[in-house]
């Protein structure tokens, strides 16, 4: 490196130095070698995603930098000279993976000069001539960035104190991240893989750290940032913080409050008055230690630690929702919210089956529910017919209830939300719907039919009416498996938004955001071609669209298996916590959504006795008559090029053809087939459209009067087999949700519960079911499951 700026290595005779227990100094060109090795290329795609990690690469670049203030700061300056480069060549694909780094390395800097925020807050502005989805990932950092420049360590700040559950009353939000693996993936030496990895991450230099540790490094980090080596010793405050013992949280508070004051007052003061504070805090810490005279040296490195992490393994007894329903009652801000367990237990259901659609059997009552109010020669038994035995075991039951001085009752249900329920679910929608329209993510592709056909990304707060309302607990849950695991989060994120419809508990108080993390069992010599086709179609379609998930996530599911026979053929070997210090990045960084339209099917069996079936999926559906399964390919392809008939059973489709242009067309069609496929998730980045796309297992035969496409696009059809043979369903290639006997399905999109509470209220007052009014018209009708990314989509 020829060209050197004034804040670097010549310029203070401290920033060079390295303090004790620091890694060492790395030079600037091997860094540069460092960031060209993990940067995305379009020949990735083309190479077998074991060949190579480019995820390793970046978490051994953030290793090189995170011990040593020296070179955090140069990683900066070698970034934001990348990201202009980038700029000038027109190299977008390498723009937000150098972005999203620089501002991961950002926070990690013990001190960066005025300068050199300046430099990177007129880059971030400049993405906001860009179209999406660079222009809002710009805007989200340029506001960081504007205002980490006049208060220092606000992110690192925030962003440990969230994490780690450190009380903060001037800015009282939480984060937990929630890990969901799917067990018929993980077993037996991945288990042990995760769990040593999650282990390893909660322990630091061989112990756990404790909250003191992290109130040390917040108020360590901060007032480096502030004061930089000229007015900062990092040795002498950290030997001065070490010894303090439970006398730091004063202090801690005391930056605390000083930082967020700062935040209220804006950039008026421009950061002289935080400064000053926090030289006199940084002058009362390590007076008492030494008596030389205040100076400048070289800064100690404050490490990010990784968010807590609560790793569940999702079998079917594992009630998700009730699990961040304790993490948020368990959480030291929540005494303003605080409820009992009786309470919990009304509101989310006495079991994990209250998520699925069942029959309630309601029983009137004609009493007043109060206990005094009880005519005295009322009959406890509900029977008239019992003996002098049973009715007197029973009236001395009465008698002990009645001597523990409460009555017992069954949890009732809210049947009629109140009007603030109605309203929360409503603004939740209204919210999401704007998000979805303002940033489409793709780039305008399609014709007049775009807004429907065109799948949604990312959100766009420019042009956002109705802003997200802040909740002060956000919980994310990280999927991590085939396709199967996302079909049954799909499922019950259904059915949790149709309770909270019923009965309002999580969606004021909690943000949800999704995460997902592919992986695959390897594949057996006895596993058929059918099990191993495609099974992680979404984790392939989000690294076709962002590659920089593709280098960090979907390569990290490629890691796992080798690392856990790594583990097994070494198990005295120190474990560093790569799978985790991937999930924390991926959870930081990833803030971009990609929406997948959720699909709502009505399964109608041949037993007419048996009511209807309700369920979703998310990715795939299969339909198959068992009689044909066992005839081969072979034998089909002979009769159809032999006599042109095909075997199977004959099957009508009724369904609304989808079109660009948007000239829907309904049609009806009676084809033979032994099964066909529905597929949500496109094979290709040419058809990556919105909908449903069905094929059928053979090609039908073309008559005169009826031509049957190859490929049929909808996204509302309705089935029904023609003959007396039943067919069967699978949902999402998971045999535990496969059903029999089936003789009829429907398939539509699911509608959003809060939609569907303001169109209720709409026919309240007869206006209408079928017109949107109102706030209806900016409502978003589907449910859609939405997975953060990186980026959201690229072209």
């Amino acid at each position: 490196m020829t060209n050197k700026a004034h804040w670097d290595s010549s310029s203070s005779t401290y920033s060079m130095e390295t303090a004790a227990g620091c890694s060492p100094t790395v030079p600037e060109p091997e860094l540069y070698r460092s960031v060209q090795a993990v940067l995305p290329r379009a020949t990735d795609k083309q190479q077998p995603p074991d060949c190579f990690n480019k995820g390793m690469l970046r978490w051994t670049l953030h290793k090189k930098v995170q011990n040593n203030p020296v070179n955090s700061l140069s990683l900066v300056w070698v970034l934001i000279k990348q990201l202009e480069k980038a700029e000038r060549w027109d190299s977008r694909r390498c723009i937000i993976p150098l972005l999203h780094t620089l501002m991961f390395a950002i926070i990690q800097t013990a001190f960066i000069p005025d300068e050199l925020y300046k430099r990177v807050y007129d880059f971030c502005k400049r993405l906001l001539t860009y179209p999406h989805p660079y222009c809002t990932v710009g805007l989200s950092y340029t506001r960081q960035i504007k205002t980490e420049r006049f208060i220092p360590g606000l992110m690192y700040q925030r962003m440990v104190t969230a994490e780690q559950r450190l009380k903060n009353e001037h800015h009282p939000f939480q984060e937990r991240v929630f890990v969901l693996a799917d067990p018929d993936v993980f077993t037996g030496s991945l288990i042990h893989a995760l769990t040593g990895d999650f282990e390893a991450s909660a322990s630091a230099s061989g112990r756990f750290l404790s909250p003191l540790d992290h109130m040390r490094s917040v108020v360590q980090h901060s007032i480096q940032a502030a004061l930089g080596t000229e007015q900062c010793n990092g040795s002498r405050l950290a030997k001065a913080l070490k010894g303090m013992g439970q006398d730091i949280q004063p202090y801690f508070q005391e930056v605390l409050a000083t930082l967020e004051q700062s935040v209220e007052e804006g950039d008026r003061g421009k950061g002289g008055a935080l400064r000053n504070r926090l030289h006199q805090l940084y002058s009362d810490i390590v007076a008492d230690t030494e008596s030389e005279p205040l100076s400048g040296g070289p800064l100690s490195d404050c490490p990010l630690p990784n968010p807590e992490m609560s790793f569940h393994l999702w079998t079917e007894d594992l009630d998700i929702w009730r699990e961040l329903a304790k993490w948020f009652r368990s959480s030291s801000t929540s005494e303003q919210f605080s409820l009992g367990q009786e309470q919990e237990d009304l509101e989310l259901g006495e079991s994990p089956g209250d998520l699925m659609p069942s029959p309630r059997f309601s029983v009137m009552s004609n009493d007043s529910g109060i206990e005094r109010d009880l005519p005295p020669s009322t009959d406890p038994s509900p029977s008239s017919s019992l003996d002098a035995a049973s009715m007197s075991a029973a009236w001395e039951q009465c008698k002990i209830e009645q001597e523990s001085g409460k009555l017992l009752r069954r949890g009732c249900v809210k049947m009629k939300p109140s009007v603030k329920d109605n309203m929360v679910l409503m603004q939740d929608t209204l919210e999401d719907h704007a998000s979805l329209g303002g940033g489409g993510g793709n780039g305008g592709r399609g014709g007049r039919r775009g807004d429907t056909l065109q799948r949604q990304a990312g959100s766009s707060s420019m042009q956002n009416p109705f802003p997200k309302q802040q909740r002060h607990f956000t919980a994310k849950i990280v999927a991590m498996g085939d396709d199967r695991v996302l079909g049954r989060l799909a499922k019950t994120y259904y059915f949790f938004r149709k309770r909270e419809a019923r009965r309002l508990f999580l969606t004021m108080k909690v943000n949800i955001q999704f995460y997902y993390i592919p992986v695959c069992m390897p594949p057996t010599p006895i596993s058929t071609a059918k099990e191993n086709l495609h099974p992680c179609t979404i984790g392939s379609y989000l690294s076709n669209v962002d590659p920089w998930y593709n280098c960090n996530v979907k390569s990290l599911g490629c890691m796992i298996p080798k690392l856990a026979k790594m583990q097994q053929a070494n198990p005295g070997r120190p474990k560093e916590p790569f799978i985790s210090d991937v999930i924390s990045y991926y959870v930081r960084s990833g803030q971009q959504p990609v929406y997948f339209t959720i699909y709502f099917v009505k399964i109608t069996f041949t037993n007419m006795t048996r009511d209807p079936l309700e369920d979703v999926f998310l990715t795939h559906l299969e339909i198959e008559f068992p009689e044909f399964r066992q005839i081969s390919a072979s034998i089909r392809d002979k009769q159809k090029k032999s006599s042109g008939e095909l075997c199977g059973a004959v099957i009508s489709m009724n369904y609304r053809k989808v079109t660009l242009s948007g000239r829907d067309i309904d049609k009806g069609i009676s084809v033979r087939t032994s099964g066909a496929q529905i597929s949500a998730i496109p094979s290709s980045e040419a058809e990556d459209l919105n909908c449903l796309t069905l094929t059928l297992n053979e090609t039908p035969a073309k008559t005169k009067n009826n031509s049957v496409e190859s490929k049929i696009r909808t996204s509302n059809i309705k089935i029904r087999t023609l003959e007396s043979r039943s067919f069967s369903v699978t949902l999402d290639k998971d045999c535990r949700r496969t059903y029999t006997n089936v003789q009829s399905i429907e398939i539509s999109p699911c509608l959003d519960p809060g939609y569907c509470v303001q169109k209720t209220m709409r026919s309240k007052f007869k206006l209408g079911k079928d017109k949107d009014a109102g706030l209806s018209k900016y409502m978003r009708k589907g449910l859609p499951l939405p997975i953060n990314t990186f980026a959201g989509i690229i072209n």
